[in-house]
């Protein structure tokens, strides 16, 4: 029995519904509240999206060999004899309007698109670390349900083309009716794939789940993991964050291809950073200085790192030693030792620096300065004889003053010890 019409309904659901009254046919609504919908998607994914497209049909679910379709004329019986032939089955026509038939088509269509977008001679291996070394899987093995094929595909193509388009993140965002896959290239965050329909998220979470190691059936709070692959004869390491929203979980994976940046960094100069003519050569001027600090500050992604690599590339020579303390290390540079911080086993940026004082270095960089006893050994560092390069979180440099003397820096310490605080964006 159809619920009664009601007067707030858009004319064309009105008419649909008409139309499955006056044949006893059942009406159905292909775009209900998220979780309520009637396509059952693996029987959508199974049929050719040419034929759903160009004869506007929806399939809903197959019973035995009946199979449920949704339709916006069950009155042409020419069409229904062809797919009934077509696709070898029986077909039991359910009635929908035409603008949320073609609204579901859209979608399977642009999720079809992405799914082929992966070459046939395109293929990914997840790098493994084990006691012997390493251990390099084919991805495909890693599938343990029958519906995860398509999302191996899927997730190989993201991965690909974000490394192909020379992405640092990749963005996967649920909304209520789908999932935005972004890169941030050059900064900007970029939509470069069409959306995906929501049916594929959670599986397409949990392949990336797969990879990292995460748990699969925990999802209301964040976790962290990573994976490597190898990909053109080198290996590129990811880390990923998974966030529990409101739509369901979302995913950021950040690509560090280090094989490739080593290389490009092997000969980064401040000439190339994007600084103005006269503002490098007064950070040249003061990179140059026997001892003191130079800092760095800016938001988050906006080059402090590159610039400091930048600067100890011109600065580096055979006669001094030069140490890094890093969170993570994420460019080798050659010629210069560098440390990663490794807060679970104890090795905060304080107590590597302390080390590092002990290991007779000329200059030093500290990736962050974050807390007070890091702050106060780095000032120490830069009075007593040191070339300290270090950064620090600020939207620009009035806020550094304010942030050291909140972490309790005497004044007169930090005023003597700084060469320069460059602010970037």
């Amino acid at each position: 029995m159809l619920p009664p019409t009601a007067d707030h309904e858009p004319p064309e659901v009105r008419a649909a519904r008409d139309l499955a009254r006056r044949y006893r046919l059942p009406y159905v609504d292909l775009l209900p509240p998220v979780g309520k919908s009637p396509i059952d998607y693996a029987v959508l994914a199974e049929l050719p999206v040419d034929l759903m497209v160009r004869h506007q049909f929806v399939p809903l679910r197959r019973e035995g060999r009946r199979l449920h379709v949704a339709m916006a004329d069950p009155t042409d019986l020419e069409l229904i004899d062809e797919l009934a032939s077509a696709l070898r089955s029986r077909i039991v026509p359910h009635v929908a309007t035409a603008g949320a038939i073609d609204v579901v088509l859209r979608k399977g269509d642009a999720t079809q698109r992405v799914l082929q977008e992966a070459t046939s001679n395109f293929r990914i291996s997840l790098v493994k670390e084990t006691e012997t070394g390493e251990e390099v899987l084919d991805l495909d093995r890693l599938a343990t349900d029958s519906d995860m094929s398509p999302i191996i595909k899927l997730v190989d193509t993201i991965i690909y083309n974000a490394m192909e388009s020379r992405a640092s993140d990749i963005h996967i965002e649920t909304r209520d009716t789908e999932v935005q896959v972004k890169y941030r290239i050059d900064g900007a965050l970029l939509a470069k794939v069409d959306p995906i329909d929501l049916a594929y998220h959670q599986t397409l979470i949990s392949r990336i789940k797969v990879m990292s190691e995460l748990d699969i059936a925990e999802r209301r709070v964040p976790q962290d993991g990573r994976f490597r692959v190898r990909y053109k004869g080198r290996t590129v390491d990811f880390r990923v964050s998974i966030m529990p929203t409101v739509h369901g979980e979302d995913a950021v994976i950040r690509i560090l291809d280090k094989e490739q940046i080593n290389e490009e960094f092997r000969d980064l100069k401040l000439d190339v950073v994007g600084f103005a003519e006269d503002d490098v050569r007064k950070f040249r001027r003061y990179i140059a200085e026997p001892y003191g600090m130079v800092l760095v500050t800016g938001p988050t992604g906006s080059g402090k790192t590159t610039t400091l690599y930048a600067a100890l590339n011109e600065i580096r020579n055979e006669e001094d030693k030069i140490i890094t303390i890093e969170d993570p290390v994420e460019y080798q540079l050659h010629g210069i030792t560098q440390i990663p911080v490794n807060e679970k086993k104890g090795l905060t940026f304080a107590r590597g620096l302390r080390s590092i004082l002990r290991h007779d270095p000329d200059k030093i960089m500290v990736g962050e300065i974050r807390d007070t006893e890091t702050a106060q050994i780095a000032i120490q560092s830069a009075l007593t004889g040191h070339l300290v390069f270090t950064t620090v979180h600020a939207n620009h440099v009035i806020d550094v003053i304010g942030r050291f003397l909140n972490m309790g820096v005497e004044p007169y310490n930090f005023v003597s010890s700084l060469n320069c605080v460059l602010a970037q964006r």
